[in-house]
């Protein structure tokens, strides 16, 4: 079965309800080379601005960073992105 994002989702024994890894309204995210070419730097700058609190980031089930899209373009932009904390 695929769902509206083009992932495939599993069902599960117990319950039947679908297991998916992405929801049809979820927030565009970046990869490190997306966001260091959008910046003119290098990855690992992108990943030390993370560790650095400068850039939230997310991490994907294999351990991956992953940037939200609207936070990088506000950085871009010069605009000081609100911080949600939960993160």
């Amino acid at each position: 079965m695929m769902c509206a994002g083009g992932l495939s989702a599993w069902r599960s024994q117990d319950d039947g309800a679908p297991v998916t890894t992405r929801t049809p309204d979820a927030e565009p995210l970046l990869t490190p080379s997306e966001v260091a070419a959008m910046f003119r730097v290098d990855p690992k700058t992108v990943t030390r601005w993370a560790k650095a609190g400068k850039l939230t980031s997310i991490r994907t089930l294999g351990g991956h960073r992953r940037y939200r899209e609207a936070e990088v373009r506000a950085l871009l932009a010069g605009i000081p992105a609100q911080r949600d904390g939960g993160d």
